[in-house]
């Protein structure tokens, strides 16, 4: 696979040569996904290879054709159902460091697509195999699991909303890329309910209301050419450490 160096605002980064993934079908999807706005682009072409391990993985290849073992899948449920509970905190962190009421909306309404839409997917599947919530709750958190939502929640305590806002986009902006995705190149209806919840209208809604309040917040703070200040190296940074604990996350699921 090729390799391209290209300048950005982040530096000199290492990117593959989009014509010679050709042959990758997802890949190629991916690349083609809907869009969430100019700051999220930037942020990908951040961490080009960073992105393509966490919205790529092994693991989302296999919910795509059928081939993931239930057993991963219920453990990568169980896991993700207590991150909600932390990743839903942070939100809430997301609201109190908001300086407008449209960014506090913004926080309200994400922290309640977790709890009603992607929480209850995970009840309702876990239900059907014979687990209850409660021992849902009760799920001990494995370490990937402990390491990105405590450096989540460690972003909203110490930083701003800037801070926060971009440590918490690459898990539900991910998602949306790999639902949209998913829903185009599958070739099993084994995972659809999961890829449904991420495809849908929704949950795509979220995400480009997400992606509209990141450009409105950077701009609003920092100003239109945000990503020529050193404030904007630090932002990035964030965002690609929460897109490799994504990536992390995933590899976890596949050792139930």
């Amino acid at each position: 696979m090729g390799i391209r160096l290209v300048p950005s605002a982040c530096g000199y980064l290492h990117l593959h040569n989009s014509n010679e993934r050709s042959g990758n079908s997802f890949g190629d999807q991916m690349n083609s996904t809907q869009k969430y706005g100019r700051a999220f682009e930037a942020l990908k072409k951040c961490c080009g290879e960073e992105w393509a391990a966490f919205t790529e993985h092994e693991f989302v290849r296999r919910l795509g054709n059928g081939t993931l073992p239930r057993e991963a899948y219920l453990h990568y449920l169980r896991q993700d159902y207590v991150f909600l509970l932390h990743f839903s905190r942070a939100w809430a962190l997301a609201a109190v460091k908001a300086e407008t009421i449209d960014e506090i909306q913004l926080a309200a309404n994400t922290l309640h697509g977790l709890i009603t839409f992607e929480m209850s997917l995970h009840v309702e599947t876990c239900r059907k195999e014979g687990m209850s919530e409660r021992e849902l709750a009760e799920t001990k958190e494995e370490l990937e699991n402990l390491a990105y939502t405590r450096y989540a929640i460690d972003a909203g305590l110490s930083g701003d909303f800037l801070d926060i806002l971009l440590t918490l986009a690459p898990c539900v902006l991910g998602y949306g890329e790999i639902g949209s995705s998913l829903s185009n190149v599958r070739t099993s209806d084994e995972y659809l309910p999961w890829i449904e919840t991420y495809a849908g209208e929704e949950y795509q809604s979220v995400c480009r209301d997400l992606g509209q309040m990141m450009d409105g917040a950077l701009e609003r703070r920092l100003g239109k050419q945000y990503q020529s200040l050193p404030r904007w190296n630090s932002l990035s940074s964030r965002f690609t450490d929460a897109t490799r604990l994504e990536a992390a996350f995933w590899q976890m699921g596949l050792r139930p």
